[in-house]
């Protein structure tokens, strides 16, 4: 008996040792704002590795709304990306701060087959917006840790409309992921899904290295595929369903042993799922969008000539003196020349924001323009009515030193007069103006830029600015930091949205 026993044992001790490697396949997009139009190709993507991955998981980093009115202005709001990111399969999805415009999220939450993941925020009762803080997905055995997070704002909330919000109570990510590491005991892959943006993911890979992979969203920053920091793979794409990531994690005996990321062109895939295909023209069978406005003698090449041409709409539509538009606003970058439609109006402004008139001095101006881009010249906003010219700081030419206001002409504003400056309730809510000077005046911003392109008929604002850069006068080597300015301020004119 004993000799039998040893024969068995030499015989297994003697036999090959089989790897245990298996691998974990994922498909992510970030910010798709909206981009219904490019569902047949991502449907196409995520069936084509389905055939081969069947345990395939999909998953969103968030802001999936808000972009294309087709999806925005839906009886039920952004209820088209919904019923599509069904059809295609998602997983889970982290909440980005466009998520919560227009209220809807409560009736989308219940309406979705799959999870949003969302670890710095809780709700009251009664909001309806149903999240979980993490979520564990069994990949054929291997279990796959997921936590979200969404990024805040100087107000502690998504950078989003205060009232969007209501309810909801927010903490920084930082204070809440450290409290998941119990998720690298338990599990054989962790996954943060970010709607932070690039520069705080890095962050977050620092300061957290049990991560496996960071999926991350909101700065739209294109990646190329093995981006890693402190060990962790980040990966991020731009918007609007540009690319979508393929990621493959290899994990063996319980731990991530390899890893990396393939980034898909989606608009140029060449198959279309056609189930999809049929639900995106059903949400696009609507003649009301295409209704012409106005003509556009030549192109917008820049945000900001779309902004000065909203804000001029504002002004004529309440006989304001002067407009201000935030740059997160103006949600293109570029409006080709020709026939301008209900849709494009739609697109540029998809927010419903409300018009706010306020009576404010040249300083109180000042002092709304700087209280909103909390001096940061990248988030400094557009303006119609006036010329602002903005100085950068010295020491950091990414902050703002100094704001000068001039009339049109290019004379300073009378320090003694109050000006009537019409904007969106967006702006007044999130800067530094007068307790009680806002007037909301029932009016839509979009309803004033339609009339505004209606009565016109055509429009040119090819090469039109009012913003403009002065450099202080400072030694060589801060001269070197101008080219680093000169870049951030012209980069406002194709901002990333966020």
């Amino acid at each position: 008996m004993r000799r039998a026993f040893l024969a068995l044992l030499a015989l297994l001790l003697s036999a090959p040792v089989f790897s245990q490697r298996r691998e974990v396949h994922i498909v992510s997009a970030n910010d798709m704002h909206a981009a219904i139009w490019a569902f047949p190709q991502l449907a196409a993507i995520v069936d084509s590795l389905r055939v081969e991955y069947p345990e395939l998981l999909v998953f969103s980093a968030g802001d999936n709304r808000t972009g294309d009115p087709l999806n925005d202005k839906y009886e039920i709001p952004a209820y088209p990306m919904v019923a599509l990111m069904n059809q295609v399969g998602f997983d889970a999805s982290a909440l980005g701060n466009h998520d919560f415009d227009v209220h809807s999220l409560a009736r989308l939450t219940g309406l979705s087959n799959f999870r949003y993941i969302c670890a710095n925020m809780t709700s009251e009762p009664g909001t309806g917006i149903n999240t979980v803080p993490s979520q564990v997905f069994d990949v054929d055995g291997i279990r796959v840790g997921v936590v979200g997070v969404i990024q805040l704002n100087s107000h502690s909330i998504p950078s989003t409309l205060p009232s969007n919000v209501d309810g909801l109570h927010f903490v920084p990510a930082t204070d809440v992921v450290g409290q998941y590491e119990w998720m690298r005991c338990d599990c054989d892959v962790v996954i943060l899904l970010s709607h932070l943006g690039y520069a705080d993911d890095l962050d977050m890979a620092r300061r957290f290295p049990w991560l496996d992979l960071i999926i991350g969203g909101h700065s739209h920053t294109q990646l190329k595929g093995d981006e890693r920091e402190n060990g962790v793979l980040i990966t991020q794409n731009k918007n609007k369903l540009t690319r979508v990531t393929h990621s493959t994690l290899v994990v063996d005996s319980g731990r991530v042993v390899s890893k990396r990321a393939e980034y898909i062109d989606v608009q140029t895939f060449p198959k279309r799922n056609r189930v999809v295909d049929e639900m995106v023209r059903f949400f696009s069978d609507d003649p009301h969008f295409s209704r012409v406005l106005a003509l556009a003698e030549a192109p917008f090449r820049a945000r900001e000539e779309l902004a000065i041409m909203m804000c001029d709409a504002l002004i004529e539509g309440c006989q304001a003196d002067m407009a201000v538009e935030n740059n997160g606003g103006v949600r293109l970058d570029s409006l080709m020349g020709g026939n301008i439609t209900v849709r494009d109006v739609l697109e540029m402004d998809p927010f419903d924001n409300n018009v706010v008139m306020v009576e404010l001095t040249e300083q109180q101006i000042v002092r709304m323009l700087l209280s909103y881009c909390n001096n940061q010249l990248r988030r400094i906003p557009f303006v119609g009515g006036m010329r602002c010219v903005v100085t950068a700081d010295e020491s950091n030419p990414l902050m703002i030193k100094s704001l000068k206001l001039l009339t049109l002409d290019g004379k300073p504003l009378d320090k003694k007069r109050k000006y009537s400056v019409v904007t969106n309730n967006y702006v007044t809510d999130t800067s530094d103006i007068p307790q009680g000077s806002a007037i909301m005046l029932n009016k839509q911003t979009t309803d004033l830029i339609m009339h505004f392109l209606e009565r016109k008929g055509t429009v040119n604002y090819a090469g039109q600015r009012r913003l403009q850069l002065a450099f202080p006068t400072v030694t060589a080597a801060i001269l070197r930091g101008f080219s680093r300015a000169a870049e951030s301020f012209r980069s406002i004119l194709k901002i990333k949205h966020i």
